[in-house]
């Protein structure tokens, strides 16, 4: 519910507190006099978007506050976690700053937000309905919600189905696409895998066979130096020198009176070194032997791994996994046709079960078309319409995750006439009657949304006028209504009753709204009736509506 509306130096209003009630509100005054502008503010700090001038001649800048109730479940609290403002408060207070050079700046709960989160907003706070409503019931887009609301539907199983039928139909493509994808290049993978597993490369070979090649490749180029030194140690060089050298020593050794024993003993220390030299070179040599072949096969297969991974723009190290991610791919051009044999299985089996729940949702709808035409029906006959025609159409659309149905509610004003689209067919004051013949149907039980109706009962009166009054009081049980008229029938319904009017002080024009006690509302009604000059006759006949109305509404002070 609306609970209050503040309005600070906006178009014609300089300070203006407004306190709406709960039922039908109602708001009265002459043309011109500023009703419109009262709209045009509430949906300023809704975040519609409207007139640019709206900030009052002279005012720095204007401001617009609107207090909403907010009870526990309302949809509003979830667009409010969205946009990350978290409130335990049981009211929701909208503010909108429009500064004097056109910038505009909105507030919830005094957090700041954009424009777009204040008209997300509106669409669960505020209906807004009138003859040149676009937004609601003259839209054929919003048909088929507003047929679902009536049927109570749930297409959440539709919505199932369609999401798996499209998750079915991406898989299939996508899997037909690499398939197709894959037999283009199939001859190419059959020759690479079979030259990658004729070379059976593994991880970290080409540095062993690399540190093996410049091994054999060292040793052939030191090989024979070593084994001349080898030689020259030998008994038929080094060694066998030392030898004789020692034999000739012992022999003289006993003539030499000692003088040759400690040379004998060095000699003999040689000998045991030069042993040990010899073993040693001997060792390296043997370590040295390496079969040419050898050396000739660890080149080639070095060779032959570097060019295959060039041939492949990869390292060597990566042909094993190369290898095995082509037979990845083989294995699924091999798989692939019954692949995708279960792919179309599962695509056929979702478009199955999309279609049956399709199917249901058409029955539900067109069903709730039925009903829906029926309730119009009685609607428009207390509204003196009842040689009109009202139908809703449920055709065939494109498939979607609501199903498959297009919906269009069409109207015949007279019999025999064609129907067409309701915007088109019916002129003001009969469009007006069927929106609010269609609201009343449709908008039952709907108490989250604050309905306004903008002039709705226009081109009517007398009987017309005080059925729309009745439609309108009906609607006020369930949600709180507001309702801009000129019809003194429908304003003597209201529970609330604002004027309107226009005043000129000191060469500006200036808009005020005053909300009416029980005295002021027969002056106001009987203005409505008689015009200008209120007679005791439309006097007499504004107490008699206001007594005729359904419940009197107490006095409010502003």
């Amino acid at each position: 519910m609306l609970r209050s509306l503040e309005i600070r130096d906006m178009l014609l209003i300089d300070r203006l507190e407004l306190g709406f009630g709960a039922g039908l509100n109602v708001l009265t005054g002459e043309t011109g006099a500023g009703k419109s502008i009262l709209l045009d503010c509430l949906g300023f700090v809704l975040g519609w978007r409207g007139r640019a001038d709206l900030v009052r001649q002279g005012a720095s800048q204007g401001e617009v506050t609107a207090v909403f109730d907010l009870p526990a479940g309302h949809p509003a609290r979830g667009l409010l976690s969205e946009a990350g403002i978290e409130t335990d408060e049981d009211e929701l207070i909208l503010r909108r700053v429009n500064g004097g050079d056109g910038r505009k700046t909105g507030y919830v709960n005094d957090r700041r937000v954009s424009g777009e989160v204040l008209r997300r907003l509106s669409e669960v706070l505020v209906e807004l309905h009138g003859q040149h409503d676009d937004r609601g019931l003259l839209n054929p887009r919003g048909h088929r919600l507003l047929l679902d609301a009536f049927a109570g539907l749930d297409p959440g199983p539709a919505r199932d189905a369609w999401a798996a039928r499209r998750d079915a139909a991406r898989d299939l493509a996508e899997a037909e696409a690499q398939l197709a994808a894959a037999r283009s290049e199939e001859e190419f993978l059959r020759h690479a895998v079979k030259e990658l597993e004729d070379l059976s490369p593994e991880a970290g070979e080409e540095e062993a066979l690399d540190i093996r090649r410049r091994s054999m490749q060292a040793a052939e180029r030191i090989r024979d130096d070593v084994a001349r030194a080898l030689q020259m140690l030998g008994a038929d060089g080094a060694e066998g020198m030392m030898l004789d050298a020692n034999r000739w020593l012992e022999a003289a050794a006993d003539r030499a009176e000692g003088r040759l024993d400690q040379p004998l003993a060095a000699l003999s220390r040689a000998l045991i070194e030069l042993g040990e030299a010899h073993g040693g070179v001997e060792d390296a040599l043997s370590e040295l032997d390496f079969d040419p072949a050898a050396l000739e096969a660890t080149e080639e297969r070095l060779f032959a791994l570097r060019a295959l991974a060039r041939k492949h723009d990869i390292l060597p190290d990566d042909l094993a996994g190369l290898a095995d991610e082509l037979r990845a791919r083989l294995d699924k051009i091999d798989a692939g046709d019954a692949s995708i044999a279960e792919l179309r299985k599962r695509m056929a089996d979702a478009q199955a079960s999309y279609q049956a729940e399709a199917q249901r949702l058409t029955d539900i709808r067109q069903a709730a078309a039925s009903r829906l035409d029926q309730a119009v029906s009685a609607e428009l006959a207390p509204l003196k319409m009842e040689r009109a025609v009202f139908q809703t159409h449920v055709g065939t659309g494109e498939p979607g995750p609501e199903g498959v149905d297009s919906v269009a509610f069409t109207v015949a004003t007279n019999p025999g006439a064609p129907a067409g689209p309701l915007d088109k067919i019916a002129s003001g004051g009969e469009l007006s009657r069927f929106l609010l013949a269609l609201k009343v149907s449709l908008a039952r039980g709907n108490d989250a949304l604050v309905m306004i109706f903008d002039e709705i009962d226009r081109g009517v009166g007398g009987a017309t006028a005080d059925a729309v009054g009745r439609r309108l009081k009906t609607l006020a049980g369930d949600a709180q209504v507001l309702v801009v008229t000129h019809s003194p029938q429908v304003a003597a319904l209201g529970d609330t009753h604002f004027r309107v009017a226009k005043s000129v002080s000191d060469g500006m024009t200036t808009s005020t709204v005053v909300a009416l006690a029980h005295p002021e509302r027969v002056e106001e009604i009987a203005r409505m009736l008689s015009g200008d000059r209120i007679t005791e006759a439309a006097t007499e006949a504004a107490r008699a509506l206001l007594a005729g109305s359904s419940g009197q509404m107490g006095s409010q002070s502003t």
